[in-house]
């Protein structure tokens, strides 16, 4: 079982910096890839980025590329993801997901366990 925890979520004006954090806890860290999905109302949740078990590979959906930053902490059992130059469209709600896979993937259905979610919203 993995419990994660989502925080760093908030209200932002658009070009702002925004930094969410996601603690596991329950497995040893280092043997799950984690992923950022968000879900704004109405829509499907949708794939944001992901950082491979290592750390040493990433990915990021068209959207956020060049702007978020997807990063891991192995010893502290965090992920983070820095979103520099917010626009109204990245508001909102943002999970951290674990997966046990080998290689990263962008697909909500193949990781294993969700956290509660943060909200972001951003204002223009």
């Amino acid at each position: 079982q993995v419990q994660l925890i989502e925080s760093g979520g908030g209200l932002v004006q658009a070009g702002d910096s925004l930094r969410l954090s996601c603690a596991a806890s329950g497995r040893t860290f280092s043997s799950y890839a984690m992923g950022w999905f968000r879900q704004a109302p109405g829509k499907e949740r949708e794939f944001v980025a992901a950082i491979s078990r290592s750390g040493g590979s990433t990915d990021y959906a068209d959207s956020v590329k060049g702007r978020f930053t997807i990063s891991r902490d192995n010893a502290k059992n965090t992920v983070t993801l820095q979103m520099n130059s917010l626009k109204r469209e990245d508001t909102a709600v943002y999970y951290c997901a674990a997966d046990f896979r080998i290689v990263i993937t962008r697909r909500p259905s193949d990781y294993d366990y969700w956290g509660q979610g943060t909200q972001v919203t951003v204002s223009s």
